[in-house]
């Protein structure tokens, strides 16, 4: 169990917050607020608490470089609004006029530093840049489980520096995804798609030791179709994982569900004709965009009795709507489901917020490849950096 902010003084403290703000921006305004609102219960606790309270995100890839698109100010802009109050956002995140600017806050006032990766040092982890980002401040907490995977400066190496705790929405993350994986109540069945097994080599290999049911979809089902001798047409798959998934399908056995009706197109587009076919009747010249009707009923019944179910990555590609199908049916069954529910990796969130049901998911991630990183078994930089209780 990590420290969290309730066990660390912070009235009248400056305490700097590693927050996730990684957010959408079109026309210089913030598209999609997601990750701005998980982080207020912290920032709110820290208010009422009496902290000053100092944000620290990146946004983007700016490269080490100031790239103006990628400056924060938007985000500044939707998190005044709410939190109630102003939020003033500095345009460095070290240097004398940043400290000064630190050095005269009230209790109650928030600050939000400027995109961390504008600095190279950041991505490095150089000890000098962490150290500055450090004395502005006489606490850290790190909420932003989404950069937890990253041995970044903001991320980890200001915990060399200063009492180090997680917030609420990290604590949150750690309890659901910690506790799938440590203690599941059984039956556990985890759903993996997307497009590639070989991103998710290792979280099959952490999970085949753990689940009761492995159910696979998306554009890596096509491999382990492939891999049982099945003619995919010309849908995407990797011919150099076909040996890693014949030999994953030879240790689950019964455990790895694939598909056993497929949704297919003539072409790679929204409006391509489509129709639905057994998954060894795929025509030499078409593709496979999503799970059929069977499947989905199959896979329903193999969810049917689960206690745990942990989800990763979309089923086909629900980008159009006449492939979506599939993942919009398995996450409203899963909203329906007597069992703790668990979903990670931004598209299948995305997903499931256009299906309307994520906030009948018991968790929803904030973190993609942190998630992931965290299903395979990997200690995450992040978390590690934080103080035990």
């Amino acid at each position: 169990m990590k420290k969290t902010v309730r066990d660390v003084e912070v009235e009248g403290k400056r305490v700097l917050v590693r927050v996730d703000f990684n957010v959408p921006l079109t026309e210089g305004r913030v598209a999609d607020d997601t990750r701005i609102r998980a982080a207020l219960p912290t920032i709110n606790y820290l208010l009422q608490h009496g902290a000053k309270v100092i944000l620290m995100s990146h946004l983007g890839r700016p490269k080490g470089k100031v790239v103006d698109e990628l400056r924060l100010d938007p985000v500044a802009e939707r998190l005044s609004e709410l939190v109630d109050r102003p939020v003033r956002k500095l345009d460095d995140c070290v240097g004398p006029e940043v400290e000064a600017a630190v050095a005269r806050m009230q209790p109650g006032d928030v600050f939000l530093l400027e995109n961390t990766r504008f600095h190279p040092e950041e991505k490095s982890n150089a000890p000098a840049f962490a150290e500055k980002l450090a004395s502005l401040a006489d606490v850290f907490v790190n909420d932003a489980f989404g950069a937890a995977h990253r041995a970044h400066a903001s991320v980890v190496g200001v915990a060399e520096y200063l009492p180090s705790v997680a917030g609420f929405l990290m604590e949150k993350e750690i309890a659901f995804l910690g506790q799938a994986l440590a203690a599941p109540e059984h039956p556990f069945v985890a759903i993996l798609g997307g497009a590639k097994i070989s991103s998710k080599i290792g979280v099959i290999d952490n999970l085949l030791t753990r689940v009761d049911g492995l159910l696979i979809g998306g554009g890596m089902a096509n491999t382990f179709l492939k891999a049982q001798g099945h003619e995919i047409g010309q849908s995407l798959v990797e011919d150099d994982s076909l040996d890693v998934a014949r030999e994953m399908l030879e240790r689950a056995g019964e455990r790895l569900v694939l598909p056993v009706d497929v949704v297919i197109a003539d072409r790679f587009d929204a409006e391509a004709d489509s129709k639905v076919m057994p998954v060894d009747q795929v025509p030499d010249d078409w593709l496979i965009l999503d799970i059929g009707p069977e499947t989905v009923e199959l896979f329903k019944r193999k969810l049917a009795g689960a206690r745990t179910v942990v989800w990763n990555g979309p089923l086909g590609v629900f980008e159009f709507p006449r492939f979506a199908e599939g993942t919009f049916a398995i996450a409203r069954f899963l909203a329906d489901l007597e069992a703790t529910t668990i979903i990670g990796g931004g598209d299948v969130v995305a997903a499931v917020g256009q299906a309307g049901v994520a906030d009948r998911i018991d968790h929803v991630s904030t973190g993609g490849g942190a998630s992931l990183e965290f299903l395979e078994g990997k200690p995450l930089p992040g978390i590690a950096a934080l103080e035990d209780k």
